[in-house]
């Protein structure tokens, strides 16, 4: 039986090629059923085909990049510190070539649109220092980190810094609405900013909050009727002195 079961388990080509089939059905069986019921089982196992290996996998759909802030930038423009300088217009095609933005890095060209959105919004040539400057640095910087999260969803460090960012540009910007209201739709307007106000708050009021709020008030009043009270004492004892030393002259 032994034979016969290591037999069983051998691969059907295996089987198919030796002719130890036969012989181990005939050995292990009586001669009646050798010819009738061995014979089917044999044909029965030779039709057997091996099993199939899914080795292959499904393609993976390949993310499709977002669109670049930076992809309206021309190639063909010179980098931030070499377009002040004259010989870089006159120079070989080649050494030219090296000075745009065709071989510049990634923050060579955010340098260089971080400089088109102030030049939008600045009060004059010298401004550098305010607020719509700022809304302009930190714009560009939350819009590169926007289009980095989206290949890189994972990456927290970044993700933190892009949460700062535009917490500090609703603080200028909310101060700005305040302030100069033609100024803040000005900026919106040239930095394409869509301010959305803050949500109401919202707290859900369970039994235990219920509570604390009725104690907390009763507490409030209970101290405001105590100052109103030392209030009159006061008033009460300057009065006093008052006449006393009306009196005493």
């Amino acid at each position: 039986m032994f034979a016969l079961r290591t037999f069983l388990k051998s691969p059907a080509g295996v089987l198919k090629e030796s002719g130890a089939l036969c012989s181990a059905v005939k050995a292990w069986t009586s001669p009646d059923l050798a010819s009738g019921h061995a014979a089917g089982c044999v044909a029965g196992l030779s039709g057997v085909h091996p099993p199939v290996r899914h080795y292959a996998r499904g393609v993976k759909k390949k993310v499709a990049a977002p669109q670049s802030q930076l992809s309206d930038l021309d190639p063909t423009m010179l980098k931030m510190d070499y377009q002040a300088v004259s010989i870089a217009q006159t120079t070989d095609d080649i050494v030219k070539r090296l000075l745009t933005l065709e071989l510049a890095s990634h923050s060579e060209k955010l340098k260089l649109k971080e400089e088109q959105l102030i030049a939008k919004v600045q009060r004059d040539k010298n401004d550098r220092s305010s607020d719509e400057v700022r809304v302009a640095v930190l714009t560009a910087r939350i819009r590169n980190y926007q289009e980095h999260l989206q290949m890189h969803h994972k990456d927290k460090a970044n993700k933190r810094r892009m949460l700062l960012a535009i917490d500090k540009r609703k603080k200028l910007l909310k101060n700005m609405r305040l302030v100069r209201y033609d100024t803040f739709e000005r900026v919106c307007e040239q930095l394409g900013i869509t301010y959305t106000f803050p949500p109401e708050y919202y707290r859900r009021a369970t039994q235990r909050w219920v509570a604390k709020k009725a104690f907390c008030l009763k507490l409030y009043q209970e101290i405001q009727k105590q100052k109103a009270a030392q209030k009159v004492q006061t008033k009460q004892r300057y009065s006093a002195a008052s006449t006393e030393a009306a009196d005493s002259q």
